[in-house]
């Protein structure tokens, strides 16, 4: 009997090996082998089969391109700003909607949650027309009053930031609210009605039982979207270009114009893109250190 388990216990091992190969030998190919190749082509110079070494050059230069740390900065701006509101908006309108006596509650899910279907570049040239010189937003804040003659936020560096701020506020929102609403449905509703009736206001309960409750999820958020913010494209690259003069650039969007247009050095770009690779791993140890508070 032991050496038939044993057998058994074998087989299934063998089993679930099979399984795991393929997904192994994808990732080995598409993902660990190009992250490898890219690490030994960022102390390299130049292009195709004209590479050189340069050892730690490229690492050297990154501190002096200005253009790049323009968008570093420009990307903790938004980091700093969006996340917290879009996470913190996510949050109440999950807690909102997770109310048991509220009307039309699938119906307002699915309407929140649409923009996060809209493709990434049609949902920015979308904004860019909306805040165009005659665009809606212009249209409706001069026929109110609000100002005076139509104002080109996209070629205000302030402005033009603050833009795609709202931009991925609105379609991002409503993807980290699912992951809300589902961490909510784990949480016992009698947990809520015990609140109600010990006299717990709803603010209250929304902090001492919502959010200690949520924990995990929110950090998981907190880091996917910090993830996301440090990799922005799309938005720089659709809805302003990067400009007015660089000043709402993303580092991504600069490594893509540095490897593809003008003259290529993918030595460089493999270099600035490690760059981004160690900054988000910084910030999600630092995340995860600080949101988990198991002893």
């Amino acid at each position: 009997m032991k050496k038939n388990k044993l057998t058994l216990s074998k087989k299934q091992n063998l089993t679930g090996w099979i399984f795991l190969i393929p997904a192994m030998a994808l990732i080995m190919c598409l993902s660990l082998y190009p992250a490898v190749k890219a690490l030994i082509t960022s102390f390299k110079t130049g292009a195709g089969s004209n590479m050189r070494w340069v050892g730690i050059a490229n690492y050297a230069r990154i501190f002096k391109d200005t253009v790049f740390l323009q968008s570093i900065r420009n990307c903790i701006f938004y980091l700093i700003i969006q996340v917290p509101v879009m996470l913190i908006l996510a949050l109440i309108l999950a807690s909102i909607l997770n109310d048991r006596n509220l009307k039309f509650r699938g119906f307002f899910r699915t309407a929140i949650f649409l923009p996060c279907a809209t493709s990434l570049v049609a949902y920015a040239i979308i904004f860019r027309s909306l805040f165009a010189t005659d665009g809606f937003i212009n249209t409706v804040l001069v026929k109110i009053g609000i100002l005076d003659t139509a104002y080109n936020f996209l070629s205000h560096a302030t402005s033009a930031r603050i833009v795609i701020i709202i931009a991925l506020i609105w379609r991002w929102t409503g993807y980290n609210m699912v992951f809300y609403l589902a961490g909510l449905q784990n949480i016992e509703y009698s947990v809520y009605e015990a609140a109600k009736i010990d006299g717990a206001s709803p603010l209250k309960t929304f902090t001492h039982i919502t959010v200690p409750l949520l924990k995990p999820t929110i950090l998981m958020t907190a880091i996917m979207s910090t993830n996301g913010t440090l990799q922005l494209f799309d938005e720089s690259v659709n809805l302003t270009f990067g400009g007015p003069g660089n000043a709402s650039i993303t580092m991504s969007h600069y490594i893509y114009n540095q490897a593809f247009k003008g003259v290529a050095n993918f030595g460089y770009t493999s270099a600035m893109a490690f760059v981004i690779l160690i900054m988000v791993a910084v910030l999600a140890f630092i995340q995860m250190k600080v949101g988990d508070d198991r002893e």
